[in-house]
């Protein structure tokens, strides 16, 4: 660093100092990010869906290991908002996380803005909006974490970087289908599935004239490293390219042991990254395909999103029936296999030097066992409700470190159970009491009728383990000891269980819940309370909102013209850099 640069980032350092956040001397990246309605038509049909800065999908967001993030929010939608980072572990700041749990909603036409390390992490994540039902009409976007330069890619550079959304999709708004839900109704099929926010390339007579669908650009030879999230509501998409293999190299922010899948299952909330060698002759281009798994493939035909590869030196259109979905019919063990396939490459540096295989997480002692089990929506006082363990979580009116930090007694309970009781189902705000640093096995039994995700805020856990049928102690025969994946979000098959382990190291009040955005706005969810004795959280940062009992703590929201130069630097981090600036060439 020169030094204009060591000037430069000591004026900027001294500013943060003043607002309590400079995290010594790891970069800062900053994002402005405005969330509002825009018109759009992906699937013919005109609707109002959420834009990030004026494009939807929102942009994607590129940082590098150990960055300090810094994303100022607009809310421009006419209903509050929140945005959650899934995957990004927020070491010690749940306040970051953004979900009831943790943080109150920014209210319509207010600003909010986050402020987070990605410590220790690489790899392919987005984010999303967690409440009222907004992921439904957009909101999304990637969010990529590059490695730093001294650390090695278990692979040879890719010649380019392509990240791509898919999800399945309603014509109707996020508003509607909310309730549909509110009155006992289920959402019924999807209208379609979006690739990159565009609906499908026609493929044959049954996708209409008139519908825009997504290009991908490529040129013959080169690898590229292909980012794919399924950030849709609930259907489990199958993800190939027509006579291209696809090598996994990452899941959610860990290297895998290099394979090569002709297509792979993304469930809802899951992330991968593929390289993908353009080794195909351009007589034509390619059908890139995203088609809903675990259905009645002739009923849910439509639920198929279908973009092209295109070849700089493209002879012709894409053109003839699609490749084929897994001809697995009524073979459950093939999701099973293919799931359980993918592993960590041990020996890989992910985010550190030390390979990522140092943590020998088969040789440590379980401390505390967890069972987790769902079944499908039950009225429950009048409402159509979905529950973990007969509990169908309510959201606390104050989030939970807030309450802690303010001492108010009742917000929540500390009596979530750790199995399944036999007991009539309730509605409560009942949270896992936690211990810090514990090893927990953690058991998903999915007694419902649909495939479901289950993430889990704050950490990456290992799977371990996956069937269809009941899980025993004797299943614990069958767990990956050795080089299992490292995700945040994994598969529950229905009528199945997955086992996962964790290791408990980071505090807070972390989400537990189904990704599944109709089961989740239900009340399938918990969080787990973690707190140190020796209390090395991060404490409340100064621009946190109140909500609940503390509301009366929150002023009105001002425009920035009348706010002190103090309050500037706590909002927006870009005036801080653009005024350090101005005080170098003074002095």
């Amino acid at each position: 660093m020169g030094l204009f640069g060591l000037r430069f980032y000591s004026l900027v350092c001294v500013g943060l100092v003043l607002s309590g956040v400079c995290y010594g001397g790891d970069p800062f990246a900053n994002f402005d990010l405005e969330f509002g309605y825009v018109t759009a038509s992906p699937l013919g049909v005109p609707q109002q869906v959420i834009a990030v800065n004026g494009k939807f999908p929102g942009p994607v967001l590129n940082v590098t290991t150990n960055y300090n993030v810094v994303v100022n929010v607009r809310n421009q939608l006419d209903e509050s908002l929140l945005v959650t980072w899934p995957g990004i572990e927020m070491r010690r700041s749940s306040w970051q996380d953004g979900v009831l749990g943790t943080n109150c909603p920014i209210p319509a036409k207010w600003n909010w803005t986050y402020q987070f390390q990605v410590k220790d992490q690489i790899g392919s994540y987005y984010y999303v909006p967690s409440i009222n039902f907004q992921r439904a009409a957009g909101g999304f976007g990637g969010f990529v974490i590059t490695n730093r330069k001294v650390i090695s890619l278990p692979f040879n550079m890719p010649d380019g970087d392509i990240v791509i959304t898919i999800g399945d999709w309603y014509t109707r708004s996020h508003k509607d289908l909310k309730a549909a839900l509110d009155d006992g109704k289920e959402l019924g099929m999807p209208d379609g599935v979006l690739i990159n926010g565009k609906g499908p390339f026609q493929y044959n007579s049954s996708v209409p004239d008139g519908i825009e669908h997504a290009t991908l650009n490529v040129d013959p030879g080169k690898t590229y490293r292909v980012r794919v999230v399924n950030v849709g509501v609930s259907t489990c998409l199958n993800f190939r390219i027509q006579n291209h293999n696809l090598l996994l190299a990452e899941a959610e922010g860990h290297y895998t042991s290099q394979q090569n899948y002709t297509s792979l299952d993304i469930h809802v909330g899951q992330s991968y990254s593929f390289l993908v060698t353009m080794d195909q002759n351009a007589s034509s281009d390619y059908y890139v395909v995203a088609s809903a798994r675990f259905v009645n493939q002739s009923e849910w035909q439509r639920v198929t999103g279908v973009a092209v590869l295109h070849y700089s030196n493209s002879k012709g259109k894409a053109s003839g029936p699609l490749p084929d979905p897994p001809a697995d019919g009524n073979d459950n063990s093939y999701a099973v296999n293919q799931a359980m396939s993918i592993r960590m490459n041990n020996s890989a540096s992910g985010a550190r030097p030390n390979p990522q295989g140092s943590f020998r997480y088969g040789s440590i002692n379980v401390t505390d066992v967890y069972t987790l089990r769902n079944i499908p929506p039950t009225t429950i006082g009048g409402k159509l409700r979905a529950s973990y363990n007969g509990i169908s979580f309510m959201n606390p009116n104050t989030p939970v470190r807030l309450a802690d930090t303010y001492k108010l007694k009742g917000s929540y309970k500390l009596d979530f159970p750790s199995k399944p009781l036999n007991r009539p189902l309730t509605m409560d705000r009942s949270l896992i009491n936690a211990t810090y640093k514990a090893f927990v096995e953690i058991v998903l039994e999915n007694n419902d009728t649909v495939v479901q995700s289950f993430h889990m805020d704050g950490y990456s856990f290992f799977v371990v383990g996956m069937a269809y049928g009941e899980w025993t102690e004797n299943s614990r025969g069958s767990y990956n000891r050795w080089d299992a994946i490292a995700r945040s979000t994994t598969q529950v098959f229905p009528g199945g269980w997955t086992a996962i382990l964790v290791y408990l190291d980071n505090v807070g009040a972390w989400n537990l819940r189904t990704v599944n955005l109709d089961r989740w706005y239900l009340g399938q969810e918990t969080y787990m309370r973690i707190v140190n004795p020796e209390d090395d959280e991060q404490p409340p940062p100064d621009n946190v909102f109140f909500c609940g009992d503390l509301a009366h703590f929150q002023k009105p929201q001002r425009a920035a013209a009348d706010l002190s130069i103090q309050e500037l630097i706590k909002l927006n981090f870009k005036l801080l850099f653009t005024l350090a600036a101005v005080i170098y060439m003074v002095i």
